[in-house]
């Protein structure tokens, strides 16, 4: 029989327990596999965001968001998405339950031990699938999964003593850890954003039109100044790479969108005597209403919404 057996919730960054199912079977596999959890807590901070851990007739699967880990033990025939949608339920509540002041200064374990509640009364639900009350978008978490697959670990890394010291975003495509993945989600865009981005694309358009312009002039005039046409260009490329860093994750992404407001700032000082007042004015807070977007549009780690 097909069932969920344990769950737990554990800060990522030292593993300490802050909840967990009280009743779990006593079997020595069991027991085998809660020793898996303990070895998973510590390396939680070096790990993608999903993972699943395969020990032989059962399977550890988790999610990490906002510093936490929710993880689950269940029989390797458990459906996989239904697993998932478990998971996510448990972060859901315990997101909405729990702030992360208090779960950030935890000291010590299971100080939320009474999140057990919820964790039994859902862990029902899900074994005995045909009565399941919440209405799931299953197609929804099964697209999810298809494109962003848990990272399959195996039993050999996890007894390692440096077993995942060579994970990196190449050996998982479309997750990442929690603190600065290459390709991490960002938060959904809001109508100020995308008025960002149009408007940067829009500088963007402006200066590569007059910079076509400078070089003819240039052609024309031999007496042009060359350094113009860098400015235009410079410029193109500054409002080009603010739109790169509002649409996707980087590291360092707000240090660089301040540099790429500075070098806007810098050509268009250079370009004073070209534009009067207002087209600096204009260009100038286009650009820091595009840096405070990017600011404002923080990773997600991951996605906190599938729609279950």
């Amino acid at each position: 029989m097909s069932m969920i057996l344990s769950a737990s919730v554990v800060r990522v960054r030292d593993g300490l327990p802050l909840s967990a199912s009280t009743d779990y079977e006593q079997s020595s596999g069991v027991q085998e596999c809660r020793k898996y959890f303990k070895m998973l807590s510590k390396k939680l901070s070096q790990l993608p965001d999903r993972c699943t851990l395969k020990t032989g007739q059962y399977n550890i699967n988790f999610i990490s968001s906002l510093g936490v880990s929710y993880m689950m033990l269940c029989t390797e025939n458990y459906p996989s998405v239904l697993a998932f949608c478990f998971l996510d339920e448990l972060q859901k509540e315990f997101i909405t339950t729990y702030n992360m002041m208090k779960t950030n200064t935890a000291i010590r374990p299971y100080c939320f031990i009474e999140f057990d509640n919820f964790i039994q009364r859902t862990k029902q639900r899900y074994n005995n699938t045909r009565s399941l009350s919440t209405k799931m978008n299953l197609a929804d978490m099964q697209t999810e999964i298809k494109l962003r697959p848990p990272y399959q670990i195996s039993v050999s890394e996890l007894s390692s003593a440096n077993g995942f010291a060579h994970l990196s975003a190449a050996d998982y495509k479309g997750t990442g850890k929690i603190s600065a993945a290459p390709h991490q989600r960002l938060e959904p865009v809001t109508l100020p954003g995308i008025v960002s981005f149009v408007l940067s694309l829009l500088c963007g358009a402006l200066n590569l039109i007059r910079g076509f312009h400078a070089i003819e002039s240039l052609v024309q005039n031999e007496g042009e100044d060359f350094s113009y046409v860098i400015a235009f260009f410079l410029g193109t490329a500054a409002c080009l790479y603010q739109c790169y860093l509002f649409v996707y994750y980087t590291g360092w992404r707000n240090v660089k969108s301040f540099l790429t407001f500075g070098l806007i700032c810098l050509c268009n000082m250079y370009l004073y005597e070209l534009r009067n007042l207002w087209q600096l004015f204009f260009h100038v807070t286009v650009g820091a209403f595009s840096t405070l977007q990017i600011r404002l549009r923080q990773p997600q780690g991951k996605s906190p919404d599938y729609n279950v």
